[in-house]
């Protein structure tokens, strides 16, 4: 469905430039062979470099950058007047969510309308490697969306996707706790030496096939139950094809710096790049920690690691609701939960769990100071539809229940399949840690569309605003970086750091990835009362030299790929 939305008045180029600190610089030049495909003229350049800005034309020819630079004499089957855009390269998603989601509904509108051309995903769990027990917690939501799994490596799922068709290039982690999933089920022990061997096996071989590196999810179950030395184990294999250490780490609040150590010694001992996923400080008696939380990751560049961060530009995150929980509950998996939640002496020991900070886990709902922090953003069941937008604590005001009961019976009305916003973080900390040269940006949320099975009224604004937030809000309104530096963190950066070949850069040779953009109107329009709007700004997306979004409007094209790291055997 074609969501055009409202031009806003363009104001002349040099003025935006000025605001912004950019300066016009020499020109290039080039000459066709044969007439273009696409022909960009008279934009404004921003290459990805963090250089400034120069004026030219981008010329393009099947799918990659063929020429850049003055091209008054070519000739193209299509040309973009870009007059007044800046032309970039496509923005990269540092962690999505859509690598189920574009098997579902693959028109991508909310990646597309924003700019975005490529997406990293696999946050602990991972699209691969499948079997029964990794199947098994998977079967409402499979059965809710008619999503059949027919691969159980993670070559199998790229050409599963390459089949249905996907218009934005996508890469993935293989996840840690898939892998123990795969070989241990939703169990908290440890595994045996030859448990151990079955999953550095399981990582090895999604390597082999293009996996990133290998991820971690620690606050959830059941990565929460991997010891340190376990992940060092698997983040060895992942370093042996040149992969990366990705983690949500096992705390965002109580425990941050001593979760911030563990995945410096992963990085350390296992000889691997560290990526953590979505930075923040989490919790209120915690604001105002990023300061130090920065200080402690640069000591550890200076000191010579390879560690870096990403993060979304909003302060509420998006989960589970079940991950309000504490992870003892789900041992055993879902079904042993929903039936702990069931026997008043649990459910009272939950309530005394919840009431306070843990050094081990995670309090999500305490540190969103209780139900009023804690928003219904989706459910499964009909008959709770009503909730979408309210509270824990309204929920609980509606059904005159005490709010810690109203939870629990909404967690087992719903089998575990809730999702909820939780806001946890401070604008100061988000804003300091956007700032830092070595961030980028990840949204931390699937591709969707305005209608079909995917949408959801109540979704999280990230997913279709984060990258004109970064742009309009923070860059060229409240000034936290200049416009060349902002687009090579959501470029070049995240292209470098996850080896994506030949992307991120506008470079004559380089796949034709393209985002047109007004940088006086990019902003995000979603909010969390009304999440579902199309971001003001984004002109025309190419990707793969085919144009994707032009103007307001899905061109229908799935032009996009599986993006395979290329594995470096015996690093």
């Amino acid at each position: 469905m074609n969501h055009p939305f409202r031009r806003t008045h363009r104001v002349g180029l040099l003025s935006v430039l000025a605001l912004l600190g950019l300066a016009p610089i020499g020109c290039h030049s080039g000459s066709p062979e044969a007439p273009y495909d696409v022909l960009i003229r008279h934009g404004h350049i921003l290459d990805g470099t963090g250089n400034a800005a120069y004026a030219g034309d981008v010329a393009i020819r099947g799918d990659r950058i063929a020429a850049i630079g003055s091209l008054d004499g070519a000739k193209a089957k299509r040309v973009i007047d870009a007059s007044g855009l800046v032309v970039s390269p496509g923005f990269i998603d540092m962690l999505g969510q859509s690598e189920e989601s574009l098997l579902i509904d693959n028109r991508s509108l909310s990646k597309l309308s924003q700019g975005i051309t490529s997406e990293i995903t696999g946050e602990g769990t991972s699209i691969a490697p499948q079997n029964e027990l990794t199947l098994a917690p998977q079967k409402i939501f499979l059965e809710h969306y008619h999503l059949s799994v027919d691969w159980r490596d993670l070559g199998g799922y790229f050409r599963r996707l390459e089949k249905s068709g996907t218009p934005i290039n996508l890469g993935t982690y293989v996840g840690a706790a898939q892998v123990r999933e795969a070989v241990l089920g939703d169990v908290d022990r440890a595994p045996t030496p030859a448990e151990l061997q079955q999953m550095e096996s399981l990582v090895a071989a999604a390597m082999q096939q293009g996996a990133m590196g290998i991820s971690t999810a620690l606050i959830y179950p059941p990565g929460h139950y991997a010891t340190t030395e376990e992940l060092i184990a698997l983040a060895k294999v992942a370093s042996q094809y040149g992969g990366l250490y990705a983690s949500h780490m096992r705390s965002e609040g109580q425990s941050e710096m001593a979760a911030i150590g563990e995945a410096m010694r992963i990085g350390r001992e296992a000889h691997l790049p560290v990526e953590i996923f979505h930075l923040k400080v989490s919790g209120k008696a915690r604001w105002g920690g990023m300061p130090q939380v920065i200080a402690k990751l640069q000591a550890a560049r200076d000191s010579g690691l390879d560690i870096a961060a990403d993060m979304y530009p909003y302060v509420a995150g998006a989960t589970q609701l079940a991950s309000s929980l504490p992870p003892w509950t789900v041992d055993g998996g879902m079904s042993k939960l929903l039936e702990r939640l069931r026997d008043p002496a649990i459910r009272r020991r939950i309530v005394a769990d919840m009431a306070k900070d843990h050094n081990d886990w995670e309090n999500l709902y305490l540190d969103c100071g209780g139900g009023s922090g804690v928003m219904i953003s989706a459910v499964v069941n009909p008959a709770l539809q009503k909730y979408d937008g309210k509270t824990v604590a309204e929920v609980a005001k509606a059904e005159n229940k005490p709010e810690m009961d109203a939870l629990f019976d909404f967690i087992l009305a719903d089998q575990g399949q809730t999702s909820a916003l939780y806001f946890m973080a401070n604008e100061n900390d988000l804003q300091y840690g956007l700032k830092q040269p070595w961030t980028s940006i990840g949204l931390d949320d699937g591709e969707t569309s305005l209608d079909g099975p995917l949408f959801e009224p109540h979704n999280h604004p990230r997913a279709w605003g984060s990258m004109p937030r970064f742009l309009g809000h923070y860059t060229r309104d409240l000034q936290l970086l200049d416009l060349p530096q902002a687009i090579h963190k959501i470029t070049a950066l995240p292209a470098q750091r996850e080896h994506l070949s030949g992307r991120g850069l506008l470079k004559s040779g380089f796949y034709a990835d393209v985002t047109i953009f007004d940088p006086s109107a990019i902003l995000d329009t979603a909010t969390y009362a009304d999440p579902n709007l199309v971001s003001k700004g984004v002109e025309y997306v190419l990707v793969n030299g085919q144009l994707e979004w032009a103007q307001g409007k899905l061109t229908g094209a799935t032009a996009g790929r599986a993006l395979r790291h290329t594995p470096v055997e015996g690093k």
